[in-house]
């Protein structure tokens, strides 16, 4: 199950984020967005749990809750389709 983490402190590493969900069960995999130009953190990323009914009780545990004194939001992504935020223009 592919999950989303939004309001994440900019100091926050990808190694330090799949740690914390690995207390919840294995990670398949973990990205933090980044910006093309500077490689920042966006603050945003997304995790990818192994178990279903884990990857549940980390949204279910994590939502909500304050990192680093910021509130954090944790749900399940949505998956926008090949093609979804290309380049930030309309097709039309």
């Amino acid at each position: 199950m592919k999950v989303f983490i939004g309001g994440l402190p900019l100091e926050v590493s990808e190694a330090e984020l799949n740690a914390v969900f690995e207390d919840f069960g294995p990670v398949k995999s973990l990205r933090i967005i980044k910006d093309r130009e500077t490689k920042e953190s966006r603050g945003f990323g997304f995790v990818e749990m192994v178990n279903e009914d884990e990857a549940k009780e980390a949204i279910r545990c994590m939502n909500g809750q304050s990192y680093y004194g910021k509130r954090i939001t944790v749900n399940v992504a949505e998956d926008k389709g090949p093609g979804f935020n290309r380049g930030g223009f309309s097709r039309n």
